[in-house]
């Protein structure tokens, strides 16, 4: 995937949310909780209508639910759309459970073929590792996997979900490396991964760019429902205490921000998606989505672009960056 040079007006979409409850074999939960799979479906063929053409999912999402419900909306449009998933996580379809990881160029050529089948396509535009820490010495053989992937015509391109930029260069040495998918949002911000996408020349795909929900302006102190990752937060995942809902240190520093993201008519969640427009001209925020409201509102932050250079100074002085 390329941005090719426009600057604050590549949006993607997030497809995590959409594949509904799943957990880990300890009982973890790793979704989002209950969703409704028709409204999934509207709310992707709403995107499309509004332009948007970049969706990313993974094989683990759901458990192989969200490629199929993707797979599912996109039918015919397939051809609109960059399409983007990731591998290495092991699970089980029939319980929703992840049961552990692969890192093996046997097991990437398996879940290549895996995924195929689920979105229903005959090549993925965008694939990428998901095992964040894996070892750099078989991520290099993966890389190699993938330009054979590449020959064969089943992707177009690869990457790397991980917020290590020293194993993010290991991938972008490969020809046909063309992203990068780390965490960053206004709240978290990643200077150095936006600079190796510079320097590497790649699209940096931005996960949590409203900050697991404390951006969209909407959670405040409610505790998450059962079967939201949010309700047992994992130790990667900042900002939420146990079962009692976003932490009020970080709800504050989103009120802080809230007059100047919210400027120039911007819902919270558009200010969110402005300021990492900003950030770089490589970045791509893929917010995630569970109805046709939240597609609208995502989409809506095209039609305002990237924060200004005032907006943007102003963020750095309330957060003490600068």
């Amino acid at each position: 995937m390329q941005t090719n040079g426009t600057i604050g007006r590549t949006l993607g979409f997030g497809c995590w949310a959409i594949g509904g409850e799943w957990q880990s074999a300890d009982g973890q939960p790793l979704g989002w909780g209950k969703v409704d799979d028709e409204e999934s479906v509207r709310a992707i063929r709403r995107a499309l209508d509004l332009g948007v053409t970049f969706f990313d999912t993974a094989d683990v999402y759901g458990t192989g639910h969200s490629e199929r419900l993707l797979g599912r909306a996109l039918g015919r449009r397939r051809a609109e759309v960059t399409l983007a998933t990731k591998w290495g996580n092991l699970f089980d379809e029939r319980t929703r459970t992840l049961t552990g990881s692969d890192d093996t160029p046997e097991y990437a050529r398996r879940a290549l073929t895996a995924s195929l089948a689920r979105l229903g396509t005959d090549h993925i535009d965008l694939y990428q590792f998901h095992l964040s820490d894996a070892d750099p010495a078989r991520a290099a053989e993966l890389r190699d996997a993938c330009e054979e992937f590449v020959r064969e015509g089943l992707i177009t391109a690869y990457g790397w979900s991980t917020d290590d930029p020293d194993r993010a260069a290991v991938f972008a040495a490969g020809e046909h490396c063309t992203a990068v998918q780390y965490r960053a949002n206004v709240l978290q911000d990643a200077p150095e991964m936006h600079a190796l996408c510079e320097r590497a020349d790649l699209t940096g795909v931005i996960r949590s760019p409203l900050a697991m929900g404390l951006l969209s302006g909407k959670r405040g102190g409610r505790a998450p429902e059962a079967g939201d990752i949010r309700s047992r937060p994992p130790a990667w995942l900042p900002g939420f205490g146990d079962g009692t809902g976003a932490d009020p240190a970080w709800l504050a520093r989103v009120e802080a921000l809230r007059e100047v993201l919210t400027s120039d008519g911007r819902t919270l969640v558009q200010g969110a998606l402005a300021w990492l427009w900003a950030r770089g001209p490589r970045t791509v925020p893929i917010p995630g989505f569970r109805s046709v409201a939240q597609a609208e509102e995502n989409a809506g932050a095209l039609a305002k672009g990237p924060l200004g250079v005032e907006r943007m100074a102003e963020v750095d002085r309330i957060l003490g960056r600068r």
